[in-house]
């Protein structure tokens, strides 16, 4: 879809499609002959958030969509009412779509309906014989206004087109999306100024030491990954490295201890993390905020053979860890501890990892929050402030000094897991695969992002702009990519944890 933005009158923008949107007790930001205030008058158009109303005028589709009260708009309500608003005009057949930005409002909000638009329009149709008969959408969207949003409108299209990249990978069949079909996928970031990509595979991350990543790795034919992208932009701030690293297990059986057969299908989004690095990463390149980052995803599969990881087995770490595996369906904080290590390696001086790490943060937080464990008051604040204004809510759990009993194994050998009852939220799930993955790094080591359930199929989402066919939503890249932006201008201490 094209997008662009202008201030001229909506009218002339070439749209067939023009929507207006309404707030409770305001009369309509742009109008044709009284056409929306003749549909206010016979209240078959109302301002009530969500609220669609149809009129035609002048040769134009006025599409009017309710925004609620003023007092209550934000960014994210934006989103929403753009994403109800295409669904609409697809439906209509519109060729153009003219979002009349609302009287009032910013670039903050013209971004948010770019946003809002793209991530809607978003199929996976990469695997079908055919598309389906509704797939045409519109194929451009200018946003109109009096003043110039052109910078904040272009923002929003990468990084809408970076979360549709990740979902692209996230709901690509496993057999498809190898561990080495991923890491060619973040080869093709080489081709961008400042960046450099490496990856290796089995031998280079056994010989590397990285005992719990080859542990993981083991009961696969498939060969893992270890993907280290580069970013060093030459107008990087005086700022300490920034350090993403994603969990990308390419599809999960859960290995020897095998995870039931109902939806089993659907571990192919255990990769999500990965995706959402890679995205963010390639999305904060092509805005060329002058951040040095160094960004470390861990694929691989988890598979059941002969040669898998068992329980029992007792793995070493990179930095000399060793860490007893009671479940071999505990495997992301295997993946995990090795590449944090790598990353801090690398000069990561900033951490962030992203993981489907848990259904617990499932169980304990739904569909709305993604889990947030972090060791740095300010900066779990920061990340948090990020995702309320990218509308990827996260609630933070404790970290509390006792919790580090639940990680002590015999012998003093970490293990991975402990033997609580399955469904508790600290069920050798988040609380405590939070600390197997602080250990390597320190006591002020990361911040960690649960996905939870943001990366499986939904049938229905808080935000309604998450159709179930278009599969994993692709959390984590508008808000690591806004974080490194508020990074760029406030010294980005404030968006990062301490070693």
């Amino acid at each position: 879809m094209d997008v662009s933005s202008t201030t001229a009158a909506p009218s002339s923008t070439g749209a067939d499609t023009i929507v207006v949107g309404l707030f409770d007790g305001e009369p309509p930001t742009f109008d044709l002959d009284g056409a929306l205030a003749g549909l206010l008058a016979s209240r078959e158009a109302r301002p009530g958030f969500k609220r669609l109303a149809l009129a035609h005028s002048g040769g134009f589709r006025l599409l009017a969509v309710g925004l609620g009260a003023r007092s209550a708009f934000d960014a994210e309500r934006a989103r929403v009412a753009a994403a109800v608003a295409l669904g609409r005009a697809q439906e209509l057949g519109a060729e153009r779509l003219c979002w009349v930005r609302p009287s009032g409002t910013g670039a903050e909000v013209a971004g948010a309906l770019v946003e809002g638009t793209l991530l809607a329009a978003y199929r996976f149709d990469a695997f079908r014989s055919a598309p389906p008969e509704d797939a045409a959408g519109p194929a451009g969207l200018v946003v109109a206004g009096d003043d110039d949003v052109s910078a904040a409108v272009a923002r929003a299209e990468i990084v809408a087109a970076a979360v549709n990249r990740a979902r692209d990978l996230q709901n690509a069949p496993a057999n498809d999306m190898t561990p080495t079909a991923l890491a060619e996928a973040a080869l093709g970031l080489r081709e961008l100024p400042g960046v450099e990509v490496m990856f290796e595979t089995r031998g280079g991350i056994e010989a590397r030491g990285m005992g719990c990543f080859a542990g993981v790795a083991r009961g696969s034919e498939e060969e893992p990954a270890l993907i280290t992208i580069r970013y060093e932009p030459a107008d990087a701030v005086d700022a300490p490295r920034l350090g993403f690293v994603g969990k990308a297990v390419t599809f999960d059986s859960g290995g020897i201890s095998l995870k039931p057969a109902g939806k089993m299908h659907e571990m192919k989004f255990d990769m999500s993390g990965g995706a959402a690095v890679l995205a963010a990463t390639e999305a904060i390149i092509r805005l060329g905020l002058p951040v040095r980052l160094v960004s470390v995803i861990g694929a691989t599969e988890n598979l059941p053979s002969g040669r898998s990881v068992k329980p029992g087995d007792v793995l070493r770490a990179m930095d000399g860890t060793t860490v007893e595996v009671n479940n071999t369906d505990a495997e992301g904080r295997l993946v995990l501890a090795d590449c944090l290590l790598h990353a801090r390696a690398e000069g990561a001086e900033r951490i962030v990892d992203l993981a489907t790490l848990t259904g617990a943060i499932v169980v304990g937080l739904g569909s709305t929050y993604a889990g947030l464990l972090g060791t740095d008051d300010d900066w779990v604040g920061a990340v948090r402030d990020a995702g309320d204004r990218t509308g990827e809510l996260m609630w933070r759990l404790p970290l509390h000094p006792e919790y580090a009993d639940m990680v002590k194994g015999r012998d003093r050998r970490p293990p991975q897991r402990d033997g609580r009852a399955q469904g508790r939220l600290d069920h050798r799930r988040g609380v405590p695969a939070a600390l197997c993955r602080r250990r390597p790094v320190g006591p002020r080591g990361h911040r960690r992002d649960g996905l939870g359930a943001r990366a499986r199929v939904r049938e229905e989402g808080r935000l309604r702009i998450r159709r179930p066919d278009a599969g994993g939503p692709g959390a984590g890249p508008r808000q690591l990519t806004r974080r490194a932006a508020r990074g760029c201008s406030q010294n980005i201490h404030v968006c990062a944890t301490k070693r």
